[in-house]
């Protein structure tokens, strides 16, 4: 009987999406972003909006099947000799935690414009589809006013795929817990993942970029050798990004290539001075820093937040997971 109970646990486990294994693992999505494909088996879902240039109407592009990839047919369709951008990614966790092009906030007045929709095409599970392909000035937010996100001193988690082939050191390519105001509110008012090459602590080496923790007024670094002795650059096609953080003590950095293998744990330990306890606020960033600094370039396939401290366990079956997905340029 203990042996059945294993077996169906781990198959369990191979046939879910990443937010049913963290739920399994107890820590929940409580939002869950991609362009890409579907973060939940079941999900059958809106992915992402686009609106095209010539007479700036919308279309919502879902996925294929349910728990599957992108309809990128129906983009291409939509957006065929025009100029598409990406106007909301929707959230797949049922808490309408939406991300839309983001407004004005405390280093950028202007706000953001949103990312071309046919920057970049790629392969996942075979078929065609679309990155959020973030340039200087562009980026997305939720002011947090939904439910679920950590805020004060709760436990949350961070994972995303992104690209080592498009970054740049500018502040912020981040994706996470921002302030809800669009306001630098001080330290520990965030808990974000960072990937470029930025470097609050330098020397920074191994020329990057890296994966990295921005709790606000500080990236704590996968690139400084000072700070981290283990950190490693990840100039990689498809990179998988994982942050955690217990909102009193520790947090923790991970790292790995999207298309095989594992993930690696850059940093484990203790929190910065000053960041005990953290103050997050619940907002939710893409592409830029908590105050807006959208001065930075990245790119966005899948990531989600979650509630609580996942479990090794638990990250290590993700990246499984999004090994098995096959991205591939």
């Amino acid at each position: 009987m203990q042996i059945f109970l294993v077996l169906a646990l781990v198959f369990s486990i191979a046939t879910c999406a990443p937010c049913d294994i963290y739920a399994n693992g107890g820590t929940p999505c409580v939002c869950a972003h991609s362009t890409v494909r579907a973060l939940f088996e079941a999900y059958k879902g809106d992915l992402y909006q686009v609106q095209r240039g010539s007479d700036r109407t919308t279309k919502n592009i879902s996925v294929l099947s349910v728990g599957g990839v992108a309809n990128s047919a129906d983009q291409d369709a939509f957006c065929e000799n025009t100029a598409c951008n990406i106007t909301i990614i929707f959230d797949q966790s049922g808490m309408s935690n939406h991300l839309t092009v983001g407004g004005p906030g405390g280093a950028n007045p202007r706000g953001n414009t949103p990312a071309n929709a046919t920057a970049e095409s790629i392969t996942v599970q075979g078929k065609k589809a679309y990155s959020v392909y973030i340039n200087v000035g562009e980026g997305y937010f939720h002011d947090g006013s939904k439910s679920g996100i950590p805020t004060g001193a709760e436990p949350g988690g961070i994972y995303m795929v992104t690209s080592g082939t498009h970054y740049d050191s500018g502040c912020c390519f981040d994706y996470g817990n921002g302030e809800a105001n669009h306001r630098d509110n001080g330290d520990a008012h965030m808990n974000a993942i960072y990937f470029g090459t930025g470097c609050s602590f330098g020397p920074c080496e191994g020329g990057g970029p890296w994966v990295q923790a921005d709790l606000e007024n500080g990236l704590f670094s996968g690139g400084s050798k000072s700070w981290n002795a283990n950190q490693k650059s990840f100039p990689l096609p498809f990179v998988t990004a994982m942050e955690k953080n217990d909102g009193t003590s520790r947090f923790a950095l991970k790292g790995g290539n999207a298309q095989s293998g594992e993930v690696i744990t850059l940093y484990e330990g203790g929190l910065p001075p000053g960041y005990s306890p953290m103050k997050v606020e619940g907002g939710i960033i893409l592409g830029t820093g908590g105050d807006d600094s959208s001065w930075s370039s990245g790119t966005f396939y899948e990531g989600a937040m979650l509630k609580g401290y996942p479990s090794d366990a638990t990250e290590n079956a993700v990246q499984d997971d999004i090994v098995k997905a096959g991205y591939s340029k």
